[in-house]
């Protein structure tokens, strides 16, 4: 399973909100609603969140293995 959980802890250190994300830097309100509910996302849209949040994937995206 993969979780965005690592994301809303990055996006508070950073001092990012959705708000931010979406009127300061684009990011599609849709896209909040897929990270919100762990929904899929393109390599494009976690290379710019990277970019915006000036971090490695591991700080955005956890994969759980099942179990």
């Amino acid at each position: 399973m993969i979780t965005y959980d690592p994301l809303w802890k990055t996006m508070e250190k950073q001092g990012e909100t959705t708000y931010t994300l979406i009127n300061k830097h684009g990011i599609n309100p849709r896209t909040i609603n897929n990270l919100k509910h762990n929904k899929s996302i393109t390599i494009y849209t976690l290379e710019r969140l990277c970019a915006i949040l000036h971090c490695q994937a591991e700080s955005i995206v956890l994969f759980i293995p099942d179990t």
